[in-house]
């Protein structure tokens, strides 16, 4: 069930979590006053960052190793940057 809150929509969800995982974090949901849900939602956001950012990091090593891409960068790196009229 989803429930719009603004520009957001919120949808509750259920999933298993390693008991002492859990008890962590309880006691910082409680050392930080703060709901479970705003512990998880950062959690997951920031798992969600670092992802992308290893995807990103790996297709640029990727681009690195790749002859072509390598000759085509380099080509196009040597423009001047000047805007000319045709």
């Amino acid at each position: 069930m989803a429930i719009s809150y603004s520009e957001h929509s919120i949808e509750k969800v259920t999933f298993n979590l390693d008991k002492n995982l859990k008890e962590k974090v309880m006691a910082l949901k409680k050392e930080m006053g703060v709901s479970l849900s705003s512990i998880y939602n950062e959690a997951i956001a920031d798992y969600l960052k670092r992802k992308e950012l290893e995807c990103w990091e790996k297709a640029a090593s990727q681009a690195r190793e790749d002859q072509e891409y390598r000759a085509f960068s380099e080509a196009v790196g040597e423009d001047d940057g000047g805007v000319y009229e045709y």
